[in-house]
């Protein structure tokens, strides 16, 4: 784990901006001499810098991302709880934490975090960004705003502008979290059950019906109460309780909503036309959180752009647990094997769907 301090204000999108910012991250392999072999990995809502922990399956030695290969960086996002400046960091100007009083961050200054950071390695070439779900966003994000940093960027399960069906279920979860009358305590249990619940409502936008059924229905008749389904999603909720802090969970989440590329640049699709990597959009076919059309939209109007579909029983969290099928579409990529735009047709407005078979796959 490293550590980035800059001591100039830290001007946000809302107009707020933070005394000073700290980032955390981590770097794993080294920056060859040409420096081009640069992978940034972009982490999602509750995840933190340390790639090779979380995307175990995609990150380490003779694995898609080696470190003998490649010189791979991870940062904690702007608002998180693992290192990053956030409401529980202290304020330079109190000296106290933030706390409530933390203000509204954006995907937009996270990227505006990354920017300082990648400033500070020296890099001046990124071969290729990957992300899935607010990590995507981030990409996107960056893309637009740096679009000769990039070689190539991966887009796993996200989408260019967060959906009135995202933003609900976030604002369901923070609902779950602010009826917690503990919420702004000084206590490490503070919002325990708020944040509980607020998991709980999560897990069912993250998964599937079929991962449901695949791994909690119960072997027997015979029950009429403690059902596995019940003890998994509390199970769940208290793990997130022991390893983040709840009003982080509420700055990101409200970041996610403010997520639209199109924001100030005309349109959405006039803000992806703007970027110049080429780009692999890969989704997940049983995701209800970012439905495919999503990412249908996105690779339609990136103009270098290949569209990928992954059938997975995980739903949304397949991006984190499909490694070997991320695998697969993400190695001809970085092998400078590339088949941009075979599925963009346009038929009476809407995409002509390419749908790939991947091994143990039927539904395609």
């Amino acid at each position: 784990m490293k550590y980035f301090k800059s001591k100039d204000p830290f001007p946000l999108e809302s107009g707020a901006q933070l005394p000073e910012l700290h980032i955390t991250y981590h770097t794993y392999g080294n920056l060859n001499a040409e420096q081009d072999n640069v992978i940034w990995i972009c982490h999602a809502l509750t995840a933190n810098s340390d790639a090779a922990d979380w995307w175990n399956g995609l990150v380490g030695e003779d694995k898609l991302f080696d470190p003998n290969k490649y010189f791979i960086v991870c940062a904690n996002i702007l608002g998180s709880c693992y290192g990053t400046t956030g409401p529980n960091s202290l304020n330079p100007n109190t000296g106290k934490p933030y706390g409530k009083d933390f203000p509204l961050v954006t995907i937009r200054d996270m990227v505006n975090a990354h920017r300082l950071l990648q400033q500070h390695l020296g890099i001046i070439r990124i071969k290729l960004c990957i992300g899935g779900s607010m990590g995507g966003q981030q990409i996107q994000e960056w893309a637009i705003t740096d679009p000769d940093l990039f070689e190539s960027i991966v887009l796993l399960a996200t989408n260019a502008q967060h959906s009135p069906w995202g933003i609900a279920f976030n604002e369901a979860q923070r609902m779950a979290i602010e009826a917690d009358s503990t919420i702004y305590d000084d206590t490490p249990e503070a919002g325990q059950k708020g944040i509980e619940a607020a998991r709980a409502i999560a897990m069912l936008s993250y998964r599937h019906y079929q991962t449901y059924q695949r791994t909690q229905a119960e072997p027997t008749n015979d029950k009429i109460d403690d059902f596995r389904a019940s003890s998994y999603q509390r199970y769940q909720g208290l793990k997130l309780h022991k390893r983040f802090n709840v009003l982080s969970y509420l700055v990101l989440s409200k970041a996610m909503d403010s997520h639209n590329v199109g924001r100030g640049r005309g349109s959405v699709e006039a803000a992806l036309q703007l970027i110049k990597a080429k780009a692999l959009v890969i989704g997940i076919h049983t995701d209800i959180l970012f439905p495919i059309e999503e990412q249908e939209r996105i690779a339609l109007h990136i103009p270098n752009a290949q569209l990928e579909i992954i059938d997975s029983y995980y739903g949304h969290d397949g991006f984190l647990v499909e490694s070997p099928a991320i695998e697969k579409l993400v190695q001809p990529l970085l092998n400078g094997q590339w088949r941009n735009g075979v599925f963009k047709k346009k038929l009476n407005g809407h995409i002509a769907k390419l749908k790939v078979a991947l091994p143990g796959t039927e539904k395609f």
